[in-house]
């Protein structure tokens, strides 16, 4: 299988939702009505204009869009090499990407007649997220989230109850995203005839990656349009560098960007490397190697020899995930993406880098692309571009950067 131009990666899948070996719909039978359900309303109200309409003027009149597009001067001038710059996702609603998806999943219960959302969570921005398009559009919200992120992501947790959603706290297995989208899944066998179910990355069955892609592809249907606004064109050589967990942000950075030739836009995700002194790490595409089947799609993820999935450990909450969307699975195998990986305490120091030189303050999530930008950028000639996704605003991180770097947001 080979990326066909003018079409989008979404949709060039096969007819069982596979992008090469990866993907697909494991599910138990329970599942497979209401996901055939959402998959025929979606593929319906994304190609009506009413629908896109009004999606395109929440983006611009509540969500904040287009966010910027800005040069880091002093960090470029500062490190050598590249011209470094930045799209600032962090400035949407909700501080962060996730509102792009939050957005279509709240429509599309609207548009079902049904009056209940239900999410998981890592990082708190995807429940912040659809707490607040909940609120929005008269809805209520469940937010699954592992106990461990409930503790070290406070200020996300704070904002959801703020905006009526009720958190359901996960204490199974590792206590993070992993078990959260597994427990908000479970729910949702028993109450799809009145709850929507909404996964807050390019992961699961086939539809959600599709919902969560189309929706994310906006920050690159923005960029494209700013390059061209600031250099008058396409440079002739760019890096568009993003961290990469479940992978929604990275995905939605490059998929316009697709069609070109991997010479003049070279794609960069940079995983979890999780603490230097530990064995344990979020990046399945950097260190694994093993295919296994997650959350209803099959896709590398961090497994034993048993085959069953390893725990995972990350400073960031966002990042900490055994898996990976099949979009990047199949881009890793084809070689149009490379993938590496960021430790926590790269993260750490990418994150003091740029918030000494820059106005700008992202969070441990694209602190790791940062890290790679910072290690490559001095490598490379001044008529290079190098542009991260900061996809994410580190308030929420608050507590954490003040345990480790003593530094208060």
């Amino acid at each position: 299988m080979k990326i066909k131009k003018g079409i989008s990666l979404i949709d060039q899948h096969d007819k069982f939702g596979m992008w090469g070996p990866y993907g697909g719909n494991f599910l138990p039978e329970t599942l497979k009505k209401p996901v055939s359900d959402l998959e025929k309303l979606f593929e319906k109200l994304r190609n009506n204009r009413k629908f896109v309409n009004e999606w395109n003027y929440h983006l611009r009149n509540f969500i904040g869009t287009p966010t910027s597009f800005v040069k880091l001067e002093n960090l470029s001038n500062h490190l050598g090499g590249a011209q470094i710059y930045a799209k600032v996702v962090s400035e949407a609603k909700g501080g962060a990407h996730k509102c792009y998806s939050a957005l279509t999943h709240a429509m599309l219960c609207k548009y079902s007649n049904r009056d209940t959302l239900a999410t998981d969570t890592g990082a708190g921005y995807n429940g912040k997220t659809f707490s607040i398009m909940a609120k929005h559009f008269g809805l209520k919200l469940k937010v699954f989230m592992g106990i461990k992120d409930i503790k070290r992501q406070k200020p996300n947790c704070d904002a959801m109850r703020a905006n009526g959603a009720e958190i359901v706290p996960v204490y199974t297995g590792s206590q993070t995203l992993v078990d959260a989208v597994s427990e908000c899944m479970r729910y949702w066998v028993s109450n799809c005839d009145t709850t929507a179910m909404c996964v807050g990355s390019t992961v699961g069955p086939n539809i959600f990656v599709k919902i969560c892609g189309w929706s994310t592809s906006q920050i690159s249907r923005e960029l494209l349009l700013q390059m061209n606004e600031e250099f008058g064109e396409i440079p002739k050589k760019i890096k568009l560098i993003n961290c990469v967990g479940g992978g929604s942000s990275s995905f939605g950075f490059w998929n316009e960007f697709m069609h070109y030739n991997k010479k003049q836009i070279e794609f960069i995700g940079v995983e979890a490397g999780g603490p230097k002194k530990s064995k344990r790490h979020a990046a399945p595409l950097t260190y694994g190697s093993k295919i296994g089947i997650l959350h209803g799609a099959a896709q590398y993820v961090n497994q034993n020899t048993d085959g069953q999935i390893e725990e995972t450990e990350s400073i960031s909450a966002g990042l900490d995930y055994p898996g990976v969307s099949p979009l990047h699975c199949f881009l890793k195998d084809i070689k149009r993406a490379r993938y590496t990986a960021a430790t926590d305490e790269e993260a750490l120091s990418a994150y003091q880098l740029v918030t000494k030189f820059e106005n700008l303050n992202p969070s441990l999530e694209p602190s790791h692309a940062f890290a790679e930008a910072i290690k490559i950028a001095p490598k490379l000639n001044n008529n290079t571009i190098v542009c991260v996704n900061s996809c994410g605003d580190a308030r929420k991180d608050r507590d954490i950067l003040k345990k480790r770097l003593s530094k208060k947001i």
